[in-house]
C-alpha cells in the first residue's frame, strides 16, 4: 500500500455477518454465558433451547400407572441457554467450520 494507491484499504471479512446478527441495530443488550458467566452481546451469543421432562424416566411409568387420567401430559421444563463463542466451541455445542462454510 503506497501513498499513490487509489484503491480504498478494506479489511477482509471473516464471516458474512461478522459473527453477529444485529443488522440495522446499533447496540444490543448483553446476556450472561451459562458456562463461564461472561457477557457476550445477545446477537453474538450461541443460543440453545433446553427442553427436559420434570419427571425422570424411572419414575415416569409409576406416575402414569398411578394417575387417574388416561392421557396425562407430563410437565416439561423449558430453558433458553446462552453461551459465549469460546464456551460453545469448548463444550462442542458448535464446531469449527471451514473457511468456505463460515461465509454461508
Amino acid at each position: 500500500h503506497g501513498l499513490m494507491d487509489d484503491s480504498p484499504a478494506t479489511m477482509t471479512s471473516k464471516r458474512r455477518n461478522n459473527g453477529r446478527s444485529k443488522h440495522g441495530r446499533g447496540l444490543v443488550k448483553r446476556v450472561r454465558c451459562d458456562h463461564c458467566a461472561c457477557s457476550p452481546p445477545k446477537d453474538k451469543a450461541v443460543k440453545r433451547f433446553l427442553v427436559r421432562n420434570l419427571v425422570e424416566s424411572a419414575a415416569l411409568r409409576d406416575i402414569t400407572d398411578a394417575s387417574a387420567y388416561q392421557e396425562y401430559a407430563i410437565p416439561k421444563m423449558y430453558r433458553k441457554t446462552y453461551y459465549c463463542v469460546s464456551c460453545a466451541i469448548h463444550a462442542r455445542i458448535v464446531r469449527v467450520r471451514s473457511k468456505v462454510a463460515r461465509k454461508i
